[in-house]
């Protein structure tokens, strides 16, 4: 008898997503490559590479082979990193042009708390960052209640750097 009463008055369960697509990877790429990306390129990640690259990741990073996309004067990378949740990624992609940062954009945000990340107020702070040691050399503004995800995005950032800067040596 609980359990009809139960059902009576939660007739039927909705399903809703715990993530937010802003854009798809395919998306990305053709709005960057103007409809006409080019084939991906694959770098792979010697064991020096992915000390250099813990260095600014914070730990190894995920893949010994990653894929970017380039037109000979500019470097895309998409990848994940992990934001608040420790298990939960979040799906960034970056254009890289000059060893600077020439755009970012949260492709899709699995966390629960901190997508103004996603914003392009936000966003337009990483435009023009370059290296400066393990961090960029800009001043990146906090987000009240979002920090672990701003500090992600500020990780993800200086890691295409390097990532871009691996592929010119």
């Amino acid at each position: 008898m609980v359990v009809l009463s139960i059902v009576i008055m939660f007739p039927r369960a909705e399903s809703f997503e715990l993530y937010k697509t802003f854009q798809t990877p395919e998306v990305f790429l053709n709005e960057v490559f103007s409809n006409a990306p080019p084939s991906p390129q694959v770098l792979n990640l010697s064991s020096s590479d992915q000390s250099e690259i813990q260095k600014v990741f914070g730990r190894s990073f995920p893949q010994q082979r990653v894929r970017y996309w380039t037109d000979g004067d500019r470097t895309v990378w998409i990848f994940d990193d992990i934001g608040k949740e420790g298990y939960v990624p979040t799906t960034c992609g970056f254009v890289i042009k000059d060893e600077a940062v020439a755009a970012a954009k949260v492709l899709i945000y699995r966390e629960s708390r901190g997508e103004q990340v996603a914003e392009p107020s936000f966003l337009n702070q990483l435009a023009g960052a370059k290296a400066a040691g393990k961090k960029l050399d800009v001043e990146v503004d906090n987000i009240t209640g979002a920090t672990l995800s701003v500090q992600m995005m500020e990780r993800m950032a200086r890691t295409a750097l390097t990532l871009d800067a691996l592929t010119k040596t």
